[in-house]
């Protein structure tokens, strides 16, 4: 969430900070401003809204022409997403963007304005800019002074701060969120990812959890969290310079979703070797899954998802014990870990705080800790001790959706390497289940050939107040993460549910009005399907099934509309049904008008628990 952005330049800045700020937008944002400074004093422009709004703020009031400045797209927590609200936030001399959240800002507010400070907003963040002014005003540096005062602070934080009569400093610091430094030929920045800093470097060092860095045009002095001066390595970042854009597409969410068969076959490549028509993971493997007794796997949100589909895999095949658990609850309950087991997180952009926190506690237990993510450059890499990386390219809709499939491909790969390793996985079936790998990039552009027909079934799903999705065993994660797009993205209410939990309470839901999206491989558990859906049926839900039978005898149950999809190996199933039910909530959204890419609420990289 939020998006920070510092530049120490030799050529005006204010373009370039907006032009950093539109490469942050998918992480969801509401408002948008800047600060520059100029011999004068420092300009601050801020606007409620995208960032077109701060664009024509910016024309309408005499463009900046200083050197430096900082830029932040807010997500709101505390206080509306106003433009009084929007940051950056300034007390005398100090300007200060801040992505996270200050726990204990309201005991630190309340000892400010004992002392007389007035608050301009009603966020958490403005406490900072107070705290630093008042150490300012009391003879401190703004070195000294930034340092005394993250130390009493509690929670979340990546900070950009530029004082005011000296345009060349800026100091960053990180606790939770995450920050990085670009560096330049007499130019340096700060940003909140490597994507930000992509037009103006591709030199960067990511600050670790605690550090805090003071920067000039020509220097570069970084800190812990014990104010010690260290040293962090410079790597050359492989975020591209290019805008991302939609191409033929209306929304970043459609051209993801059509863009999966050809990630997933990239990140296939990148396991699979197909001459062989077995998983390679090469030398990446720093444990043998022999000496491990149990997995853990933690997320959030449509990671989770993947995770709980991996669970079948691995204990169908690997006979892996397998424990699946939101991160945000996972930390809190304390779970015991035996020495030995193995940690898997799963996260699109590798900051996810709840997930992060996760891996730590498993790290703290003597886990071995393994990643499946999409950012190479980011935290849970950088502190995993194996990084499995998934080649779905940017995401920029906030729903996720290439971003999930690949994740679902490294898991794949994992689980018939995890049974192979443990001796439960033959020759012949890991030659089966890779073959049924290989055949998914096809099988998902065949169900792009029926789009049109998902389309009208979506124009029938939109004008539901409640939608329930039913799913067995494998496609029951599939039945929940479809539940979540379309809550995600068009605001209706919607759940997903095992379908043999149906009579244990759920049906009771069902009426004339609810329509039913039932996820129907035909697999073992297909009759067993059936009939749940002749039970919501008889009780006049409007059933719309998604299957890869050929003829479904539903015992005179009716169905309002059948989506086919194609017959393929039971193994692969979870990839293809969530090509349906990802169309049928992006189609239900487009159809409604809601704002697909950045729907309400909503931030891209949740970087706070």
């Amino acid at each position: 969430m939020c998006g920070i952005i510092g530049i120490l330049g030799n050529d005006p800045v204010a373009w370039r900070l907006v032009d950093s700020l539109r490469r942050l937008e998918y992480r969801g944002y509401d408002s948008a401003g800047i600060a520059v400074s100029e011999k004068a004093g420092v300009r601050r422009i801020r606007a409620q809204g995208k960032l077109s709004g701060l664009e024509s703020e910016i024309r309408n009031n005499s463009e900046p022409k200083g050197t430096s400045g900082i830029g932040h797209t807010r997500w709101a927590t505390h206080g509306g997403p106003t433009t009084r609200n929007a940051h950056p936030h300034k007390s005398g001399r100090v300007y200060i963007v801040h992505n996270g959240i200050i726990e204990n800002f309201k005991l630190l507010k309340d000892k400010l304005t004992a002392k007389g400070a007035e608050f301009q907003t009603d966020t958490d963040s403005e406490v900072v800019a107070h705290m630093i002014d008042d150490a300012l005003s009391q003879g401190a540096s703004p070195r000294d002074a930034v340092a005394s005062v993250l130390s009493k602070l509690e929670g979340a934080f990546a900070f950009a701060i530029l004082f005011a009569g000296d345009d060349d400093l800026l100091i960053g610091a990180r606790r939770g969120s995450p920050l990085a430094i670009g560096h330049g030929e007499g130019e340096n920045y700060l940003g909140s990812d490597a994507i930000a800093l992509a037009p103006l470097t591709n030199k960067v060092t990511y600050l670790e959890d605690g550090d805090w860095v003071v920067l000039t045009r020509q220097s570069v002095e970084i800190f812990n969290e014990d104010n010690q001066p260290v040293s962090r390595d410079v790597s050359f970042t492989q975020a591209t310079t290019m805008m991302v854009d939609k191409g033929r597409h209306k929304h970043f969410m459609a051209k993801e979703i059509a863009e999966q068969p050809d990630v997933v076959g990239h990140t296939l490549a990148e396991y699979v070797d197909l001459a062989e028509m077995k998983v390679d993971f090469g030398e990446r493997m720093p444990f043998d899954f022999n000496n491990i007794n149990r997995l853990t796997i933690t997320a959030c949100g449509t990671a989770f998802y993947a995770g709980q589909v991996a669970k079948y895999w691995f204990e169908k095949y690997a006979r892996l014990p397998v424990e699946v658990d939101i991160a945000s609850e996972f930390r809190y309950r304390e779970a015991p870990l035996s020495d030995g087991g193995l940690a898997l997180v799963i996260s699109q952009s590798g900051e996810t705080a709840d997930t992060l926190a996760a891996l730590r506690y498993c790290k703290q237990h003597g886990q071995h800790l393994a990643a499946v993510v999409n950012v190479p450059e980011s935290t849970i890499s950088r502190e995993s001790d194996l990084v499995l990386r998934t080649y779905a390219g940017p995401e920029i809709g906030v729903a996720s959706t290439k971003a999930f499939t690949c994740q679902l491909t490294v898991l794949a790969c994992l689980a018939i390497h995890a049974a192979r390793q443990r001796g439960t996985m033959d020759e012949a079936t890991e030659r089966r289940l890779v073959g049924a790998l290989s055949e998914v990039p096809r099988h998902m552009n065949t169900i792009f050939d029926g789009e049109s027909h998902i389309d009208q079934v979506a124009r029938q799903v939109a004008g539901a107040r409640d939608v329930m999705y039913l799913g067995r065993g494998v496609n029951f994660p599939i039945a929940m993460e479809g539940a979540l797009k379309l809550k995600e993205i068009s605001y209706i209410h919607a759940e997903g549910y095992a379908a043999g939990e149906l009579k244990h309470g759920p049906i009771a839901l069902i009426d004339e009005e609810v329509p039913v999206v039932v996820i129907a491989p035909k697999d073992e558990l297909f009759d067993k399907t059936v009939s749940n859906m002749e039970e919501v049926a008889a009780r006049g839900a409007k059933v719309v099934l998604i299957t890869d039978a050929k003829d479904v005898h539903s015992g005179g149950a009716s169905v309002l509309e059948t989506i086919n999809i194609p017959a393929a190996d039971s193994f692969i199933s979870p990839f293809l049904f969530c090509v349906p039910v990802q169309l049928l909530a992006y189609h239900a959204a487009v159809f409604m008008g809601t704002d697909v890419d950045q729907p309400r609420n909503l931030a891209k990289s949740v970087t706070v628990e």
